[in-house]
């Protein structure tokens, strides 16, 4: 089995296997959507203080990926704006073709990204979901409140959201311990080192768990260009954009990982809020993560 299967097959068993648990209703309840909000607001943020925390990036590191990242994000919405030129979809259905082929899951992301490329590369990783969570949420709100939106969007809920967003506290206290090299008293390690063990396989059951496998019925042209922009497009187009600024090495492996990734579970939510065809978008999030099986090790082989 070649090593980069061997290597991201856990990520996608664990996936299948909350996705299991939950048709089987084990262990029943409201589990599942409790040990997602659990895993969100706690597991993840106590990760990426403990990962962070202990990471040594230079810091031309950060305005070097922060640089690519904007020009995918930009890049992408320009192929984005061209595809509706040319399909002319109504705003509802565009807005959930927007999200699919531009967001990405930050759970699967740092789960691959710390199986393939160790410590260093998870730590990469955080600072890359930081820098474009904010980025992503401004987009596709300012997308809403252009195709899809009855009226104006609020932007103070959404600004709060994404001051409050756990990931990127958790990843901005990372910096900062990292930056100042306070290291951890092993009292404090004691703690944040179990919850960190917890976090990514707690995460990717919890991805599982939300698909809605019946929503890829009747499977539509949205859905396949969504997919095909955002599982082969984005990172073709990552690894030009990367080539074109000079940039290479463990950078340009993360930035790859993350446009290659399927959407993130959050756009379903979005698109039911804003006015988006949340059917379709939560079509779009279920056929990804299936299709990201095949498409992430193809992907990753070609372009690593």
């Amino acid at each position: 089995m070649p090593l980069m299967v061997q290597a991201l097959l856990p990520v996608f068993v664990l996936i299948m296997l909350g996705h299991l648990f939950r048709r089987l209703d084990f262990p029943g309840g409201d589990f599942w959507p409790q040990a997602e909000r659990f895993t969100y607001y706690v597991l993840f943020p106590a990760m990426l203080v403990f990962k962070l925390g202990q990471a040594r990036l230079p810091v031309s590191a950060y305005g070097d990926i922060a640089v690519l990242i904007v020009a995918m994000l930009l890049s992408m919405t320009l192929v984005l704006v061209l595809a509706q030129w040319i399909w002319r979809w109504q705003g509802p259905v565009f807005s959930s073709v927007y999200q699919g082929a531009i967001r990405f899951n930050s759970y699967v992301g740092l789960a691959a990204g710390g199986m393939l490329l160790g410590d260093q590369g998870l730590s990469l990783t955080a600072i890359a979901v930081a820098i474009m969570v904010p980025l992503l949420n401004l987009l596709c709100i300012l997308m809403f409140s252009l195709v899809a939106s009855d009226g104006p969007v609020r932007l103070g809920p959404v600004l709060r959201a994404i001051i409050t967003n756990p990931l990127i506290v958790g990843s901005v206290v990372g910096v900062i311990w990292s930056f100042f090299e306070f290291g951890f008293h092993p009292l404090l390690a004691g703690i944040l080192e179990p919850l960190s063990n917890l976090a990514l396989p707690m995460g990717l059951m919890t991805v599982g768990a939300g698909l809605q496998l019946k929503a890829l019925r009747g499977a539509s042209m949205p859905f396949i260009v969504s997919s095909v922009l955002k599982l082969v497009a984005f990172p073709l187009m990552t690894a030009g954009l990367a080539w074109m600024l000079g940039l290479d090495g463990l950078m340009v492996q993360v930035a790859v990982l993350l446009s290659a990734l399927p959407t993130a579970t959050s756009a379903y939510i979005l698109a039911r809020q804003l006015g988006g065809d949340a059917p379709l978008m939560a079509g779009i999030i279920s056929g990804q993560t299936l299709l990201a099986i095949a498409s992430i090790p193809l992907m990753l082989s070609i372009l690593w």
